[in-house]
């Protein structure tokens, strides 16, 4: 793998892989998005082992060629690619019925940890207990906004709405997790 291959395009990279087989080029596309791929899946079905599953089938359908990326000013690579990934999750959601539980994440006893840090986890887990507090379609629009930075218009692609309803989403979402975390005991919520 040249050096020249990591600073090339999502869609350029795509587009040589295809035509010349060459897996350096589809290695550096793994490695750009599996683990926010993974993170945003993670939020949709709740399982970071499935997620994983999932991250790796969407990799697979786009390695086979069987669905091909048509490049256009509204839709970037990482979009058709999130857009994918989430298509699988609901196929799986409705496969298993699954019902969204609540993320936690395990602190652990472990004393010899710094106050400040001990403080950072207590906050991240008390965020993603928010998080699961409210709608879907908000958690998903968030975390593709501030985890992502995505663009309206992306999100737009990624969730199959138009740019007016990712704006509406965002709003709701953002007055919705205000309102769980200040359910949870923090006071004056700023985003």
């Amino acid at each position: 793998m040249t050096v020249a291959a990591l600073e090339l395009a999502d869609e350029i990279l795509y587009s040589r892989f295809l035509k010349e087989r060459d897996e350096s080029l589809f290695r550096v596309l793994l490695e750009r998005h599996r683990s926010s791929l993974i993170l945003f899946l993670n939020g949709i079905i709740q399982s970071l082992e499935d997620a994983e599953e999932l991250m790796i089938d969407s990799f697979a359908l786009i390695a086979s060629g069987t669905v091909h990326y048509v490049p256009r000013k509204d839709c970037s690579f990482k979009t058709w690619l999130f857009a994918i990934a989430r298509n699988k999750a609901k196929m799986l959601l409705r496969k298993r019925k699954f019902i969204f539980t609540e993320l936690s994440e395990d602190l652990g006893s472990d004393t010899a940890l710094p106050e400040n840090e001990l403080f950072e986890k207590e906050t991240r887990r008390q965020l993603y207990r928010a998080l699961s507090e409210i709608n879907p379609d908000y958690r998903q629009v968030l975390f593709l906004t501030y985890f992502e930075n995505m663009k309206p218009e992306e999100i737009a692609g990624v969730l199959k709405k138009n740019k007016k309803q990712v704006y509406n989403l965002t709003a709701r979402g953002r007055d919705a997790l205000k309102a769980a975390l200040e359910r949870n005991g923090f006071e004056n919520v700023e985003y």
